[in-house]
């Protein structure tokens, strides 16, 4: 059957945030640019309106017949474009361009102003006051050396000092943002607006017979983007009435694609925890593919805790077997015990004591291991890292210096240290029980896997029994209270990790192979 294609989670998620982060972001991009085409705007029309008093004051300077050696720094003929045309076109950018300080103070030179550029200032300074009346921008006239010469109250001073006058007396039109000096606070709707706070200053450059006649110092606060805002309120409601639309749709993603399922989720497994098997079942809606993967995850536990607990039927009546035995012979000691009375001899009575003690002791041993082993063959591979060296410093000290390492130590092994050192402990203490005095431990890799031989020189293992020591409750070593479940929990523990364990050839001793996956 096809599986339904669904999206993922992660899909959904990444989704929802950009559509969190795009409604905003959009509103802050239209603000900035609408708010800097204001700024464009302004200095645009500052452009034209310095041009036009720039060609009035050219004509008047042309007209008084000024020398050219009276006039300013000779300005280069450009070589590319129309020699007719010279068109400014405006370059200030909010994003871009630094907000300077207020303007700098005009300075008193020691030179006089020349008489002729006084006189036509005095000429066109009604020009510029009604020109500042209907445009409320504010202008300057500056002569050849950047004298005051009309305009405003500054006559006789001198703005050279000015980058952008500077730049305009060497021929280039300069523009700059600077910050707005008002004796008056502003409107608080208004101060949202970074515009407000700004002025645009122009340096518009005179250029007659190829050079700088006198420059046309212009400036004025952009229009206030509120006011804009309030003229296109339809349009903003459409925006506002798009956002409204997005934040539905959020919500209806969100409800359909990921708190529906994960509400009926968590009703299903109170159902399962109550006992119900009939909330075994999928979900009436997934959503995603992770919550589908979830859910069968939960039906597959389910029946898996169902089959474990079948398991542990079997399992014990295997094990009923070994505790027959020790709890048989505690039983008759103790009917013994009860009904001997006086006849029972001290010595008698000491040694069926003993056995009953013996035999419970056993019985502990038993049930520690049939713990280890159901511990063992529960474990799953937990993306745990650890290396040989790790796992000894696990063990106890007289295992450790019976353990001799030869390759790399510090190899890692997708294994936990805790439960590599019970491995190792297992067979290291298996080999000192059999006459061992030495165990040694080859690393190396192979094939991309980790192959681990120990090898000891004790007693080894007979043909006979080769085949039967992974087998649970398999000892030869019964009467020194062997349980034969050590090494069944050894290759648990491993299969649990993708490894395996096999006993591997030796002219002496016991050789046991261990393969287990590389950490990533």
């Amino acid at each position: 059957m096809k599986q339904k294609w669904r999206p993922h989670l992660r899909t959904i998620i990444l989704a929802m945030l950009l559509i969190a982060l795009m409604m905003p972001l959009a509103g802050l991009f239209f603000f900035r640019v609408y708010e800097n085409q204001l700024i464009r705007q302004t200095e645009s029309e500052l452009i034209a309106q310095s041009a036009v008093i720039a060609s009035v004051y050219a004509n008047e300077v042309r007209k008084a017949g000024v020398s050219p050696d009276r006039l300013g720094a000779v300005v280069p003929v450009k070589a590319d474009g129309d020699a007719r045309y010279h068109p400014v076109e405006p370059e200030l950018d909010l994003a871009v361009d630094m907000i300077r300080p207020r303007r700098p103070d005009a300075s008193a030179l020691a030179v006089k102003i020349d008489p002729v550029f006084q006189t036509i200032g005095k000429l066109l300074a009604p020009v510029l006051k009604q020109t500042q009346d209907v445009t409320l921008a504010g202008f300057r006239l500056l002569d050849p050396k950047g004298i005051v010469i009309a305009g405003g109250d500054e006559l006789g001073l001198s703005l050279k000092h000015v980058d952008e006058v500077a730049a305009a007396l060497k021929g280039d039109y300069a523009s700059v943002l600077r910050q707005r000096v008002s004796d008056e606070p502003p409107p608080p709707l208004y101060s949202i607006s970074r515009g407000t706070k700004v002025r645009v200053f122009t340096a518009f450059p005179v250029v007659l017979d190829g050079r700088i006649a006198g420059v046309v110092y212009a400036s004025r606060t952009p229009s206030n983007i509120v006011k804009h805002f309030y003229q296109e309120r339809g349009k903003l409601a459409l925006a506002l009435a798009v956002v409204l639309a997005g934040a539905l749709l959020l919500g209806f993603l969100v409800t359909r694609t990921l708190t529906g399922p994960l509400q009926e989720l968590t009703e299903r497994t109170r159902l399962i925890a109550a006992g119900d098997r009939e909330a075994v079942k999928p979900l009436m809606h997934h959503g995603t593919s992770e919550i589908a993967e979830l859910s069968q995850g939960l039906l597959s536990m389910a029946q898996k805790l169902h089959d474990r607990s079948d398991q542990v039927s079997v399992f014990a009546t295997h094990v009923s077997h070994e505790l027959k035995s020790p709890l048989t012979a505690i039983h008759g000691a103790a009917e013994l015990l009860r009904d001997s009375g006086d006849a029972m001899t001290v010595d008698e009575r000491q040694r069926f004591l003993g056995n009953i003690i013996s035999d419970t002791a056993r019985l502990d041993l038993l049930v520690r291991r049939l713990m280890e082993l159901a511990k063992a063959k529960g474990l799953s591979a937990d993306g745990a890292v650890s290396t040989v060296g790790h796992a000894l410093a696990t063990l106890e000290p007289r295992l450790i210096a019976a353990v001799h390492i030869n390759g790399d130590a510090d190899l890692p092994l997708a294994m936990s240290a805790p439960n590599l050192g019970a491995v190792i402990g297992n067979l290291v203490s298996n080999a000192l029980r059999h006459t061992a005095s030495e165990v040694r431990i080859d690393i190396e890799r192979e094939h991309g896997r980790a192959r681990i031989a120990v090898r000891d020189n004790g007693s080894g293992i007979s043909p006979n029994n080769a085949a039967r020591i992974f087998d649970p409750f398999f000892t030869t070593a019964r009467d020194e209270g062997g349980t034969g479940m050590g090494l069944g929990i050894v290759k648990a523990m491993l299969e649990a990790h993708g490894g395996t364990i096999l006993l591997g050839p030796s002219s002496h001793g016991a050789c046991f192979i261990i393969s287990l996956p590389l950490a990533a």
